[in-house]
């Protein structure tokens, strides 16, 4: 994190000494450029690719850095208003719209700008990212025999193997598929499992990435309430025999937002109602690693009690690790994993092997198990710090339910709240927040926030965030819910 800090001051500095220099002339050598700035060579050799990047600096092998000459006048943009045309022409008669709505994802991977406390974040923070462990990972697997050569469609036999036993059960590597990310396995899995203009059943609230997959393909997401143990099954048997939908997505751990954990007793009766109304379930099992240190055992993923093929499952390594390392896995029984695989290799013909081949080396290494332990005990900090601001410093934002897993909180508002409004009173105050209302796709009960303690440097920058988040509220808050503010 020092390192990254250091080569984008350094940038800034070169960058506003460049008119010193004509076009064409030479910048202080590297070793000039480490004593000036007391840096390593590491962050000159970044500093200076990063400006090369901007084309502001050339870089020769051998001769040094150059002024680049003067950039060339632009050419004055053309019209591209005909394009309005031609992008709405026939849509109504659309199947699958051709206009996506990726607001709801945006919010959790647009970088706030410096100085705002990311309270929005879905990944982990850059000091919690195995960032040592990747790279050697990555390093061992670019000297791996034939690394950088064409892999398997399906995906490295062994790394297929690897998901296969962490998900249990009868679940074999031949029923698995290497995908690249969770995103994409769930886009993957609703094409195959759905046709345009389907419904597909949805726990409410849920992720609001999922909501823009299934309405980006087309299909219909149909409500299915949460409670604290999960989706309720009544409810979810009454909503497959009303609309006929044939798939229903999960998250039967640490649910996205509420935390929820499908309840023991509700497992089996899940499978059950889906299997009688031959529908699959898809299971998005996204943050099985992050499982807080006070957790105790986990269930099974529902795949591990599936033997008749009812269960689609997603499975990734990307939460725990880093945004970029995007390995994940799809695994299915039945005739159905020849269509995933099938639409797979039409997207995007396969996850990059130097890639399976550093996940390999990183699951395989000591320091995964490691790593695991770290952020368990930390996510486990972070939460408990986050709870204890909010009860005391906003104790009328309510919190039913404080989640053993996970990198989130899930909060009510209080009756009247404008989420828009307190969303731009935070950002103002400093803290960007996630509003509730993308993660219903119909009316929402009430007004909701999910505040991310993962993606901040620490407790000190929680604290400050939920201090900035009182600021807000007393801006917006319905002045009844005032009088609960402590004194």
């Amino acid at each position: 994190m020092q390192e990254r800090s250091s080569v984008t001051e350094l940038a800034e500095r070169l960058r506003g000494e460049l008119n010193r220099y004509s076009p064409g002339g030479k910048l202080p050598s590297s070793r000039t450029l480490v004593d000036r700035f007391r840096v390593s060579p590491v962050t000159v050799s970044r500093a200076l690719a990063q400006l090369a990047a901007e084309g502001l600096v050339v870089t020769r092998p051998g001769a040094g850095a150059f002024r680049a000459p003067e950039r060339t006048t632009a050419a004055a943009a053309g019209d591209t208003s005909w394009q309005e045309v031609a992008l709405s022409a026939d849509g109504a008669a659309d199947l699958v719209p051709r206009s996506v709505d990726a607001s709801g994802v945006l919010v959790s991977l647009a970088a706030p700008a410096p100085g705002v406390v990311e309270f929005n974040g879905g990944y982990l923070h850059p000091t919690l990212q195995p960032e040592r462990a990747m790279s050697a990972a990555l390093a061992r697997a670019g000297r791996r025999p034939g690394a950088w050569g064409r892999p398997p469609t399906e995906g490295l036999p062994e790394l297929r193997e690897w998901f296969a036993r962490n998900i249990g059960g009868a679940v074999t590597a031949a029923e698995v598929l290497i995908t690249a990310g969770g995103q994409s396995a769930l886009t993957t899995a609703l094409r195959a499992l759905a046709p345009p203009g389907a419904p597909v059943l949805v726990e409410s609230p849920t992720y609001p990435g999922m909501l823009a997959i299934a309405r980006s393909a087309g299909l219909r997401p149909v409500p299915v309430p949460v409670d604290a143990d999960g989706v309720k099954p009544g409810l979810l048997a009454d909503a497959f025999r009303a609309t006929g939908a044939r798939v229903f997505v999960c998250q039967p751990l640490f649910q996205n937002p509420t935390g929820a954990v499908l309840a023991p007793e509700r497992r089996g009766e899940v499978l059950r109602i889906a299997r009688e109304a031959g529908a699959f379930v898809v299971e998005d099992d996204f943050v099985r690693r992050l499982v807080h240190e006070d957790a105790g055992p986990l269930p099974r993923p529902l795949a591990a009690d599936d033997t008749d093929g009812v269960v689609v499952h997603v499975s990734s390594l990307t939460k725990a690790t880093s945004p970029s390392f995007r390995v994940s896995a799809l695994a299915a029984r039945g005739p159905v994993s020849e269509r995933l695989r099938a639409i797979q290799i039409v997207d995007t013909f396969f996850v990059p092997r130097p890639l399976q081949e550093a996940a390999l080396e990183l699951v395989g290494s000591p320091a995964w198990p490691r790593h695991l332990r770290t952020i368990s005990a930390e996510l486990k900090a972070r939460r408990d710090t986050m709870t204890t601001a909010l009860r005391l410093g906003l104790p009328e934002l309510a919190l039913p339910h404080v989640p053993s897993g996970g990198y989130h909180l899930w909060l009510r508002l209080p009756d009247g709240t404008d989420e828009t409004a307190l969303t731009a009173a935070a950002l103002r105050a400093g803290v960007a927040i996630t509003p509730g209302r993308p993660y219903f796709s119909a009316e929402p009960p009430a007004g909701h926030l999910r505040l991310s303690f993962a993606a901040v440097a620490g407790a000190g920058e929680i604290a400050e965030g939920v201090r900035r988040l009182r600021t807000a509220c007393d801006e917006v808050l319905p002045a009844k819910s005032a009088r609960l503010r402590p004194t």
